[in-house]
């Protein structure tokens, strides 16, 4: 097994740093006559060639003792699995298909979940990895259908991490592309932004849980070929991220690995290896200091129950898009959810006809940290997902995936760092394509970004999807108070009725947590949510001619604003002026700081107007020359001084969270910030790095400090 291939190694050129080279792919014959990938870059076979998946079954499921752990886990409960070395991504089908067939068997497993984290710093191209993946589903049918699932979520080989959320499964991958002591680094081990703070009347119930590896697959290319992927900073991460009863498990008997592992708090086994490898060895943390939780006192203490910490009820306090995809988020962990606002859903500045789905772009060599790409590309996948809940509903579509065309007149990205992208993600089309679905003809289109998994988001058709969940309550209340003690958080507000008593009969919600997503009002509820700046937007609407249909862009256009066409859904009068089934043409917004009205201004219509005709002017011979009977919405964005959103626990609280500030990006943020919140709550990794969890911290000292 895992003989390395004889044949040198090409000289390669060093990729600029947090900029992802693709793995380079050559095929020999196993023992069977059928073609295995051997990797370019280290001249390693990428599995056994007895039989790749009877090795991943032996070596890491069997010696990580899997099949019995997850066959255990209690309601709720997550298990986490680590591997060094995603490859194929055989082990991580092995790894699911156990799961799934588990949780058939099993149905008090239908809420527990199976987290798999992964890294690669050479990622197999999406051609390559589904010709190997082909094979795979044809010698293992019992694979194909999760091979099908996980092709069509493969993310574009950008650095960071890349959340897919398996929801039906109740799987979730991370895949953190780049240097495997950097990814594993990026893993936030703790939330310590309260460890400094002093609380009284918390109970041990309330300890902090860290997150923690419960089994590792260790399965870099032999130490002979990647001495990287078993250097010594390698286990001390291992370390920091396990407690004791961790196991690991790997092919390799090498001493390197055998001291690495020893040395970081690993009793080690040799044990019979897969096909002609007599050896392999076994591991478990014996003990590690990092099993320890935060009690009362904020004094370090052994957390004696590892469930203890899992909520079974909280309150999302809001209901515009972070308030939606946190309810939702939250509810699909399990987890019951009262949402509640002083108006309905979507009321506020998230109720618009549509949002576009797009990135504000940034030089590839930023994007490890950088919250937008990541945000973009996650909030993409679940869009669809929901669309294809959607389609079983026989409900408007959530993500109408139009593709995008950024004429960069605002941005700081120009059409050569464009070129360091994958294609799938971002790109420049040519001038003739680009004039073509812009509906320009006198405006130079060489310099263009082109994203053609953009598109536009359906707010009302969002709203119903989470609604429908089961998990999730929502009513509508005027919160006044939130009271926190030791073992709960109370809820107090005003709900409206015809009698006009309801201030003398005040509704009280208790809950395990709250999350506070109430925009620029969050700071109303709770002192300690920085007051953030107001920006007021108003968007235009109005119904095109069939001869100005013509004449317009066919996909959305960003420029100094952005405009889109857009065709009235069943679910769009609900909020706005809009008729089914009639083409619209939607364009803006405007942005007046410090102003927190939502009145319609007539004016604004006409600078949504002036601005789209001062980029291209050309569209003035195909817009109407009166706005007066344009429809119009406006809302009030909400920003930090730093532009990054407030996510996380706030300071001398234990129980109450919040998730805001979104700016004008909610629908790209707020569902991988969601995530982030959820497994911060519930004591998991979340799909954000450390640096990035830091910047969003709503106790910063860049929003405290005093002046």
């Amino acid at each position: 097994m895992r003989k390395p291939h004889k044949a040198s190694k090409p000289p390669k050129k060093p990729a600029p740093p947090n900029v992802i080279s693709p793995a380079k792919i050559a095929w020999q014959n196993d023992d069977a006559g059928n073609q295995v990938p051997v990797s370019g870059e280290f001249g390693d076979v990428y599995f056994s060639h007895a039989d790749g998946l009877a090795e991943s079954r032996h070596v890491f499921l069997a010696h990580n003792q899997l099949p019995e752990r997850l066959a255990n886990l209690a309601d709720k409960q997550c298990f986490t699995v680590a591997e060094l070395g995603f490859g194929t991504g055989l082990n991580f089908l092995a790894t699911w298909q156990l799961w799934r067939q588990l949780r058939t068997q099993q149905p008090y497993l239908t809420s527990a979940r199976l987290h798999f984290i992964t890294t690669e710093k050479y990622p197999i191209p999406l051609t390559d990895l589904t010709q190997i993946l082909s094979l795979w589903a044809q010698r293992a049918p019992e694979l194909a259908e999760l091979i099908e699932e996980f092709l069509a979520n493969y993310p574009p080989l950008i650095a960071g991490c890349h959340r897919l959320n398996f929801i039906d499964d109740n799987v979730t991958l991370d895949i953190w592309l780049g240097d495997a002591g950097d990814s594993l680094a990026s893993l936030d081990a703790l939330d310590t932004s309260n460890i400094f703070d002093t609380l009284d009347i918390l109970d041990n119930d309330s300890a902090i849980k860290r997150p923690y590896v419960d089994a590792w697959f260790l399965d870099g290319f032999a130490p002979s070929c990647n001495e990287t992927l078993w250097a010594d900073t390698i286990f001390t991460q291992m370390q920091r991220l396990s407690r004791t009863g961790t196991t690991a498990a790997t092919y390799s008997c090498a001493g390197i690995v055998k001291r690495g592992l020893q040395t970081h708090g690993f009793i080690i086994k040799k044990v019979k290896g897969f096909g002609r490898k007599h050896e392999m060895l076994t591991a478990i943390m014996a003990y590690n200091a990092n099993s320890l939780a935060l009690n009362d006192d904020n004094n370090i203490s052994i957390l004696p129950n590892p469930l203890s910490h899992i909520p079974s009820h909280i309150v999302v306090i809001g209901a515009g898009v972070a308030g939606l995809l946190t309810a939702w988020t939250l509810a699909n962990r399990g987890i019951a959810v009262t949402m509640v606002d002083k108006v309905a859903p979507l009321a506020g500045a998230s109720g618009n006809p549509r949002a576009l789905l797009a990135p504000n772009m940034t030089p590839i060599h930023h994007v490890y940290e950088h919250l937008h790409s990541i945000g973009y590309l996650y909030s993409g996948r679940l869009y669809r997902y929901f669309n294809q809940q959607a389609a079983l509903q026989q409900t408007p579509l959530i993500l109408e995936q139009t593709g995008t065309l950024d004429l960069l007149i605002k941005t700081n990205i120009g059409t050569a760092q464009i070129a360091d992208y994958p294609n799938e993600m971002a790109t420049t089309i040519t001038t003739e394509e680009a004039r073509r679905l812009s509906g320009l003809k006198l405006k130079d289109l060489a310099d263009n970004l082109y994203l053609p998994q953009s598109g536009l988001v359906n707010p009302q058709a969002l709203k119903t999807i989470i609604l429908a969940h089961p998990n999730i309550t929502y009513q509508q209340l005027s919160v006044t108070d939130v009271k926190e003690t030791a073992d709960k958080v109370t809820v107090i507000g005003d709900k409206d009725s015809d009698n006009g008593n309801n201030s003398q009969n005040p509704v009280t919600i208790c809950a395990d947590n709250v999350v506070i997503c109430a925009a620029y009002e969050s700071h109303q509820l709770d002192k300690r949510i920085v007051e953030c700046r107001t920006i007021r937007g108003q968007l235009s609407w109005f119904t095109p001619t069939d001869e100005q249909v013509a004449g317009l862009p066919q996909l959305p256009l960003k420029y100094s604003g952005y405009c889109a066409p857009f065709i009235g859904q069943s679910d769009d009068p609900e909020v706005n002026i809009i008729a089914e089934g009639q083409q619209q043409f939607l364009l803006g917004a405007s942005f007046v700081d410090a102003d927190a009205s939502t009145d319609i201004r007539r004016e604004e219509n006409q600078q949504n107007y002036d601005k789209l005709l001062e980029d291209m002017p050309e569209l003035g011979n195909v817009l109407p020359d009166d706005t007066s009977a344009w429809q119009a919405r406006a809302g009030v964005r909400t920003q930090t001084i730093d532009y990054h959103p407030l996510v996380g626990r706030l300071a001398q609280s234990r129980r109450i969270w919040t998730l805001s500030a979104m700016g004008a990006k909610g629908y790209a943020l707020a569902p991988i910030c969601a995530e982030a919140l959820a497994d911060m709550m519930l004591g998991c990794f979340t799909p954000l790095s450390a640096v990035t969890l830091a910047r969003l911290s709503p106790n910063r000292a860049r929003l405290h400090k005093a002046g």
